[in-house]
């Protein structure tokens, strides 16, 4: 079996990538990220094969609550891990980082991944410097950038749809909200698992957008659920925003994109 080391295992994504272990042995990191000390016990004592990094503070209210604290776990983790990888892991023949489309600004047109990079969030500057280490400090090392889109069926309360669920549970049946008017590219954390191991059965290196390549206006989103929840919604300040990937370089290494079936978050 293959030996994984994982990183950010209690989150959505790790739980869903912890799934799909036939072919995996995961070995959970379970410390604080930040103690160098405790990185590097943990790759001594194992013998991983590769290392999956999903650890981080992701939403962008928390980033920008605690940037201080954001930043430490973010970059100063990665880079604990990345120099780790150096001095202790020999072994490793893959490294995979879950960073974020916030490292691009908005665009109308499809983002390719050659695109200038301009954070949108606190949180995709995090993001963006530690991607800018790795490529640095691994250099003779094959690592994979995974740029993830947006995720649906993520339940934190700070992330903008179960946010939105949660103020549709009170009383008033004709709720107002402000400034939703934004087309994103939607994936589940099972699809996203799909990718990052079919990322590394390719051994792919470098960069690569995770997302699907399709448009999926927000406000669309929010009308279905207030639509089972009878519920009415006015939509104001909307001046739309787009973040949607070009995906030409995931469909090159041989993954085959399946329909997200929206209706099932809706119920």
């Amino acid at each position: 079996m293959i030996r994984c080391g994982i990183t950010g295992s209690t989150g959505n994504l790790g739980k869903s990538l912890l799934k799909k272990n036939n072919k995996f042995h995961f070995i959970k990191f379970k410390g604080d990220i930040t103690k160098k000390k405790l990185v590097d016990i943990w790759i001594k004592r194992n013998s991983f094969d590769i290392i999956i990094h999903l650890a981080a503070i992701v939403s962008t209210k928390k980033v920008k609550n605690n940037y201080r604290k954001a930043l430490k776990v973010n970059l100063t983790g990665t880079k604990n891990l990345t120099n780790s990888i150096i001095n202790n892991g020999k072994n490793i023949k893959w490294f995979f980082f879950a960073s974020t489309s916030h490292v691009y600004p908005f665009n109308k047109k499809k983002i390719k991944e050659n695109f200038k990079t301009n954070p949108i969030s606190k949180y995709g500057k995090t993001k963006l410097v530690a991607e800018n280490y790795i490529k640095k400090k691994l250099k003779n090392k094959k690592f994979c950038i995974g740029r993830i889109f947006s995720v649906l069926d993520n339940k934190d309360k700070d992330f903008v749809i179960p946010g939105i669920q949660k103020k549709l549970e009170n009383k008033s049946k004709i709720i107002v909200l402000n400034n939703l008017n934004h087309y994103r590219d939607f994936l589940d954390t099972k699809q996203i698992s799909e990718i990052i191991l079919c990322l590394y059965s390719k051994k792919f290196s470098g960069i690569i957008n995770i997302a699907s390549g399709k448009k999926t206006n927000i406000q669309f989103i929010i009308k279905k659920i207030a639509s089972q929840m009878s519920k009415k919604i006015k939509f104001r300040y909307n001046k739309p925003t787009y973040q949607v990937a070009d995906i030409k370089k995931l469909l090159k290494i041989g993954y085959k994109p399946q329909r997200l079936k929206l209706k099932r978050f809706f119920q």
